[in-house]
């Protein structure tokens, strides 16, 4: 692959993008509002990369974010991130969000002690909050202790951690804090 290219396509909750260059993907966008605004923001991101046909690598990830996006269970794991100037911390953060299985959630403090730095909770909020790779890091399944935040990076578009979390069946925080078992979180109300 020469350069880095990008392309837009159609999932069960609008009209993602994704972004590669020669050492695999470097960026994942859920859709905006509006696609227009989708490929606006791939265009503010990846201003060098110009829109064409993914490479077979890609066209697999893309299958699995489409996959994993209609609720089916997908594999992401052997998709090749481009980690070229991404914070080492972060990408320690991103390689464990990657383990944390379908419909399960763990909190930023849980993520910090998985990875020997207990105090640094507010340091996995950041890199979650500056993760390029949506769905392939699957940022949705970590969250703030005893909450169920709507919160999501500024690649999630218009889409919620809810949402992403509801698609793949999970209901509430997998570990408990004093909080959720003094006041438990209530499981999504179904729209409609």
């Amino acid at each position: 692959m020469a350069g880095r290219g990008y392309t837009i396509f159609d999932t069960g909750i609008g009209r993602c993008g994704i972004a590669w260059g020669s050492f695999g993907i470097v960026g994942v966008q859920l859709p905006e509002a509006r696609e227009i605004e989708t490929r606006g923001r791939m265009l503010r991101q990846y201003p060098e990369a110009r829109e064409t046909r993914p490479p077979l690598n890609v066209e697999i990830a893309i299958e699995g974010i489409v996959a994993m996006l209609r609720g089916e269970p997908c594999d992401l794991t052997d998709v090749t991130l481009d980690m070229s100037g991404i914070h080492a911390f972060n990408a320690r953060v991103y390689a464990f969000a990657r383990t944390i299985p379908r419909g399960e959630t763990r909190t930023y403090g849980e993520v910090a002690a998985a990875l020997r730095a207990s105090g640094a909770a507010h340091s996995v909020a950041q890199a979650i909050a500056r993760n390029p790779f949506m769905i392939i890091v699957p940022c949705h399944r970590v969250l703030e202790a005893g909450s169920y935040t709507d919160k999501i990076s500024p690649s999630g578009g218009a889409i919620s951690k809810r949402r992403l979390l509801s698609i793949e069946g999970a209901h509430t925080i997998s570990s408990k804090t004093l909080f959720d078992v003094l006041l438990p979180v209530a499981p999504p109300r179904p729209q409609g």
